[in-house]
């Protein structure tokens, strides 16, 4: 048996080869528009790949029933907003954190510190850029100036790091990197309320 969401689609498992296969025609087959897939269940058991197209290792003959589960991507979208908020937080304090370590001449501790903080504020920005992409309806002037500011953050930043002004980059993390960073909250606030009226639709 196949099912998509609890519902049966109709295909038989002996029209394929093996997993990919049948997970590539679900895909195909237009029941996953506009949703997220969560979860895979090959016979009732939680699948993942371990390695790239590890489903095509899996013949179909050992297959009994395959579960794919979604969610709408506004569903998602909505959930991912709230974590965001979170992410906030952590680099706020990350940032702190840093400036501390600085300000106590600790610079190889704050060196590693910053490199993950700006990873990670670098992965938050790509996010918030697909979300925003997602939200049709978010006007994008809010955002433009929040990444422009970090942006151009970055690149004062850089320019500490090379000239390494230890003090002058506790400095901009702490006066300039963290305000900047909370004016996100209102642009994650404003992509949260949209998907939120997405889903009242």
């Amino acid at each position: 048996m196949i099912s998509v969401d609890g519902r049966e689609t109709g295909m038989k498992i002996k029209q394929f080869q093996n997993l990919e296969e049948i997970l590539l025609k679900i895909m195909d087959g237009g029941e996953l528009e506009g949703r997220i897939v969560t979860d895979v269940f090959v016979n009732n058991e939680s699948f993942s790949e371990i390695y790239p197209h590890q489903a095509e290792d899996i013949e179909a003959d050992e297959i009994t029933s395959v579960e794919v589960k979604s969610v709408p991507v506004a569903d998602m979208a909505l959930e991912v907003t709230i974590e965001l908020d979170k992410v906030v937080a952590l680099m706020e304090q990350g940032a702190r954190r840093v400036a501390e370590l600085f300000r106590q001449a600790e610079d190889a501790e704050a060196l590693e510190v910053f490199q993950d903080l700006m990873d990670v504020t670098r992965d938050f920005l790509n996010m918030v850029g697909v979300l925003r992409g997602e939200s049709l309806r978010v006007g994008a002037p809010a955002f433009d100036a929040a990444a422009e500011e970090i942006s151009n953050l970055f690149s004062e930043m850089v320019e500490v790091l090379e000239n390494q002004d230890w003090i002058l980059l506790a400095d901009l993390l702490e006066y300039e990197f963290i305000p900047a960073m909370s004016r996100f909250k209102g642009v994650i606030a404003d992509l949260r309320e949209s998907f939120r009226q997405h889903d009242k639709e």
